[in-house]
């Protein structure tokens, strides 16, 4: 199984969860089959544990990926990295499939050079979110990383902390009024691509906003948003 090509043109191409159309998303295997070709980013999303580690996850809990109604903010980093996650034959054969954390990720991205895209899945307070900043410095990794998320008051606390930072925030429908506060915060748009037009690209780019937009996984898709002048695209097997 391989990647779908498409001409991106001159658009930034995000791996969703890590190369999840052929990795089990969200774990290293994933992140490494992303490193290894020619993505600009790799897209991720982190929670707290219990006991104040980051660990990845898209969903709050693993029962969708490993059958255990395990939440990632109840258990101890060191409980759900015992999980195995099914592979994508519905397996739990392998051992390296498994939740990975933070700084596996930061190390990923570091050496394979691609960007950091960091979703933000718990409603983290400011102190967390500098604990969060600080390992991707640690990793030396913070220039080369975007946050985002759904929860605005993320990215205003990110905004506390790194005022002219690259951060995006994740919704479904672009309208004026959402233009108009990403506008007054400084905060970028990362949109789903089932209702985007070539006008609202348009509208962003005029007032000063890149637009990112997920998860587009067909050619036709992928190729109409390029030729629209769309910054980045999120996807899970587009390259």
């Amino acid at each position: 199984m391989n990647t779908i090509k498409f001409d991106k043109k001159s658009v930034r191409v995000v791996a969703h969860r890590g190369l999840s159309g052929i990795e089990v998303e969200n774990t290293n295997s994933a992140f490494v089959a992303a490193g290894n070709r020619s993505y600009y980013g790799i897209e991720t999303d982190i929670y707290r544990t219990a006991d104040g580690n980051f660990v990845i996850g898209h969903d709050n809990n693993y029962k969708r990926v490993a059958g255990e109604e395990i939440h990632l903010e109840n258990e101890n980093l060191c409980t759900l990295q015992n999980i195995i996650f099914f592979d994508k034959d519905g397996k739990k054969d392998r051992v390296d499939l498994r939740p990975s954390r933070l700084e596996n990720y930061l190390k990923i991205c570091k050496k394979y050079e691609k960007h950091s895209v960091l979703e933000l899945k718990s409603d983290f307070t400011k102190d967390e979110l500098a604990r969060i900043i600080q390992i991707v410095r640690e990793y030396d990794q913070l220039e080369n990383t975007t946050f985002i998320s759904f929860i605005y008051d993320n990215l205003l606390r990110v905004r506390e902390i790194l005022p002219k930072h690259s951060a995006q925030y994740l919704f479904w429908k672009i309208t004026d009024e959402e233009i108009d506060r990403l506008c007054r915060d400084k905060i970028d748009v990362d949109v789903w691509c089932g209702e985007l037009t070539r006008e609202q690209i348009e509208a962003c780019h005029k007032a000063g906003l890149t637009v990112n937009c997920w998860t587009v996984d067909t050619c036709e898709e992928g190729e109409k948003f390029a030729e629209w002048g769309i910054d980045y695209i999120t996807t899970n097997i587009l390259e």
